[in-house]
């Protein structure tokens, strides 16, 4: 049914010249079809109502090819698995390999070599299966389209279709290309995809003025979309790529995929330590020769520096992590298609989301209802059980009996009139079969009512203007009064009140069958019905939480001003509105300023979402888009995190996301957001674990070098950062969530390695390695050179006190001590596999001796100073302010 909104103005305009682009597009197409009368347009495609011939077709179509959308291809298996190793962390451990290798530790070389494999099966495991998931998700067809050849109709493949080919729509069709309006009967259309109008739109024949938003060209049908009512001739005047669908496919083809933070800081971190691992060894090398050093000793000495210096069980721990994050997020509804995704999330500041369907429910509601002088509130849970009032009755009877559709079926409007009804009491097949319709007058965009007749009454419904132009009386208390001109001034301001709330408004009236005058004439007017597509039950709280997590929300929607705003004052966004016309009106500079302080737009198009998520992303936000239309697609593309919706999402937005919610909740993405920012917290509690351990094997090797001892030879220190400090630092990633959402979003500009970082590797690392340095001094006594028991001391004092540090690490973050299990579990396996090369026969690969009951003593007494030592530097920690 048609809603009360003002209809786009129209006009007409002369032949335009086909030299014209199309906003922005240089395809030499006339952009202006929805301006020009029928006949201009068949005369610029060279058409006629009859159709093309088949040879006329034929040839069109050789000359501008199929009707398809262009995509870029899926990723392959194999490059998925090969992106694995992309970082230049990865690239670092490969270098570290080859040179153990060319000195002839192929034991350090094959524990390094096991580590890079494991990482890169295990992401393309986790990313594979991710994009298996989602091909589940899509509906492969090959639609087919009733087409006018040679003067008859005809079905053909809809990529068979050409400029200038006359089409035939009915109800359920979609449409297979951008077209004219040549005929039209009560014609509707679904845009929800392309446009993000909720509601179904109207569309007849005439033209309409050449500057009309996308969203109101009424005179035009857009490829992809879907007819809700009634049924079309139309003649296609775009296809393929010079489709309204073809120009967002362009620009998703154009955008490039962005890096996470975490990403970005770990490429940083693995340039930096391939870098320094280079100096180091140029360095030390030359050093040791010149002090006396044997030449293939110093080449050891540097192997183990490079080794110490590079934290080969980061990118297994890092992997895995993620990959306990994407499993955790899918129980909880949301799909993550690549892993840095899920911490990339937990980093943006800003959300900018779509409304219909994922702020609101996608589906039209019965909301409110008045009948004179009384309005009754049917929304939410204090939807009335049963209907109190005969005439609030009557009203929803007749809105049950003038509508062709059920509750399953028909259209959104029609279904939300038969649902509201049913849900207030009413038993609506009992209803209909008792009093069975006989005749009607159906809809029409042009009449823009609908009147069933029954057996002794008429029914009515429509736009409220139109129906209670032919009313003459209204349905008080005491029964049907006549109408006056105050009464008809009431009704008007209770339809602007309901419109001003964003609800669509229908008017509703009857009369006997033995009144005078035709079956729409000298009407009792019964009331206004009013409806909305409503918000998501626990989307209010949810942007709540998002706000307290200092992440500003901004809804984008191609709806129309008024309804942008109603929706988002319900929800809690409090903002003025910008419209797309608005946006497209301004430079750069001044969006940028005003994209910052509004946080609701409307009637906005692909490329004004584009230019407003670019703003943002250039005053140095970091952005989700959320979205589930084709119109979405451009700007999840170009997000730092798109989002897309997994149940009423197309294909094309789906491709174009990185993350999709199987549920289209928008709760789902707070929870993904406090899910990313507990995984930075525990990534950032392992980086800073493993990375002062590392500190601390440097110094630690570099300055034993210079006195000549080879302390730690790079087996061993392979042993404490791959399995270790390794399975501890992979139990972190499952440490809770504490007050995450209490914070504020951290600063894309910091990174990982920020001041409080450099302030637990710089000081964990100093107190290690003087330890160390103390306990090696005991255990050499004065020998010469560095004995199996001096190494064995410090290998197992390094060891022991990392299981210290790291409780001390939970703690800067303010992780309760004893909230992870699989941690103290940790702990126990990796200090039961330092014990078996200890007092195994696996001693012999690692240059160790068994350790008695007084050696274990001197290293308990070395935590003890040790520990305090290390609490001091995790309150400083505390102290320093992350930025």
């Amino acid at each position: 049914m048609s809603d009360t909104g003002t209809q786009p103005t129209t006009g007409e305009s002369g032949p335009q010249s086909t030299e014209q682009t199309r906003d922005g597009r240089p395809d030499g197409r006339d952009a202006s079809w929805h301006a020009r009368p029928v006949d201009d347009v068949f005369q610029a495609l060279d058409s006629a109502e009859g159709g093309l011939s088949a040879d006329d077709a034929a040839s069109r179509l050789d000359a501008d090819g199929p009707n398809e959308i262009t995509s870029s291809e899926g990723r392959s298996p194999l490059w998925v698995f090969l992106s694995q190793f992309s970082s230049a962390l990865i690239w670092v451990l490969f270098g570290a390999a080859a040179l153990s290798v060319a000195i002839g530790h192929t034991v350090d070389a094959v524990l390094i070599g096991i580590i890079l494999l494991g990482n890169g099966v295990f992401g393309f495991v986790q990313e594979y299966r991710a994009e298996q998931s989602l091909e589940a998700l899509r509906e492969l067809a090959t639609p087919e389209v009733v087409v006018r050849r040679d003067g008859t109709e005809q079905t053909v493949e809809a990529t068979a279709l050409v400029p200038g080919d006359v089409v035939v729509l009915q109800q359920g069709d979609v449409v297979p290309a951008d077209c004219r309006v040549v005929e039209s009967q009560s014609l509707e259309v679904d845009e929800a995809a392309l446009t993000g109008e909720s509601m179904p739109v109207e569309k007849s024949v005439e033209p309409v003025a050449e500057e009309t938003p996308l969203a109101e060209r009424t005179s035009v049908l857009y490829k992809g979309t879907s007819v809700t009512r009634g049924s079309a001739v139309a003649v296609v005047v775009e296809t393929g790529m010079e489709t309204e669908m073809g120009a967002i496919a362009t620009e998703l083809l154009s955008a490039e995929d962005s890096q996470t933070p975490l990403q970005r800081d770990l490429d940083t971190l693995g340039r930096r330590l391939g870098l320094g691992v280079v100096a180091l060894s140029v360095v030390i090398v030359p050093v040791l020769s010149l002090g006396g050093t044997a030449l293939v000793q110093a080449a050891l000495t540097a192997i183990s520096l490079a080794v110490a210096a590079i934290p080969e069980g980061l990118p297994a721990v890092v992997t895995l992590t993620l990959a306990l994050g994407v499993r955790r997020m899918a129980d909880e509804n949301a799909l993550v298609r690549t892993l840095p995704a899920v911490e990339g999330l937990g980093a943006v500041d800003v959300v900018c989301t779509d409304k219909t369907g994922t702020l609101t429910e996608g589906e039209m509601r019965l909301r409110a209802a008045w009948v004179y002088d009384e309005a009754t509130d049917l929304g939410g849970e204090d939807r009335p059980a049963s209907v109190e009032g005969e005439r609030l009755r009557r009203l929803l009877e007749i809105g049950v009996l003038c509508n062709d559709a059920t509750a399953e079926d028909g259209d959104p409007t029609e279904r939300a009139l038969v649902d509201g009804a049913s849900q207030c009491g009413i038993d609506v097949e009992a209803l209909r079969e008792e009093r069975p319709r006989t005749d009607e007058v159906p809809f029409s965009s042009e009449r823009r009512r609908m009147a069933t007749v029954h057996d002794d009454e008429v029914y009515v419904k429509g736009a409220p203007q139109v129906v209670l132009d032919r009313s003459t009386r209204v349905l008080t208390a005491d029964g049907p009064t006549d109408l006056d001109d105050a009464t008809r001034e009431r009704i008007a301001e209770q339809v602007d009140s309901f419109a001003g709330d964003a609800l669509r408004v229908l008017g509703f009236a009857y009369k006997e069958r033995s009144d005078d005058g035709g079956p729409e004439e000298n009407l009792v007017f019964v009331g206004l019905q009013g409806l909305i597509d409503p918000p998501r039950s626990a989307v209010r709280d949810a942007i709540a939480d998002t706000h307290r997590a200092g992440i500003d929300v901004k809804m984008v929607t191609g709806d129309n001003a008024v309804t942008a705003t109603a929706i988002a004052a319900e929800i809690g966004i409090e903002s003025d509105v910008l419209t797309g016309t608005e946006v497209a009106e301004m430079d750069d500079k001044t969006l940028s300023e005003r994209a910052e302080a509004v946080d609701v737009f409307a009637r906005m198009e692909p490329t004004h979402k584009v230019r407003v998520l670019k703003a943002l992303q250039g005053n140095g936000h970091s952005v989700a888009m959320t979205g589930d239309g084709v119109n979405d697609a451009p700007a999840l593309k170009n997000a730092d995190i798109g989002i897309a919706m997994g149940v009423r999402g197309t294909d094309v937005a789906k491709e174009a996301s990185d993350i999709v919610l199987l549920d289209d909740n928008y709760a789902t993405i707070r929870n993904a957001i406090r899910r990313g920012r507990t995984i930075f917290d525990n990534v950032w509690k392992f980086v800073g674990y493993l990375l002062s351990a590392n500190a601390a094997e440097v110094l630690l090797v570099f300055i034993a070098s210079l006195f000549g001892y080879l302390i730690l030879p790079a087996v061993q220190l392979l042993w404490i950062n791959l399995l270790t400090d390794g399975l501890p630092a992979l139990a972190l990633g499952a440490d809770p969530s504490g007050d995450v959402m209490d914070r504020e979003p951290r600063s894309g500009e910091t990174g990982i390695i920020d001041r409080q970082m450099l302030t637990l590797i710089g000081g964990m690392g100093l107190v290690a390695t003087a330890l160390m340095l103390g306990l090696m001094t005991y255990a050499l006594d004065g020998a010469p050179s560095t004995t199996d028991y001096a190494m064995t001391m410090v290998f197992t004092g390094f060891v022991a006190l990392e299981f210290v540090k790291l409780y001390v690490v939970r703690w800067t973050r303010e992780t309760p001590l004893l909230s992870n299990p699989w941690l103290a579990a940790s702990v126990a396996a990796s200090l039961a596999l330092h014990l078996a090369i200890l007092y195994t026969p696996l001693r012999q690969y690692f240059g160790t001796v068994a350790l008695g009951v007084a050696d274990w003593g001197l290293i308990a007494v070395m935590l003890a100073v040790g520990a305090p030592l290390l609490a001091l530097v995790g309150w400083g920690v505390r102290r320093v302010d992350a930025a």
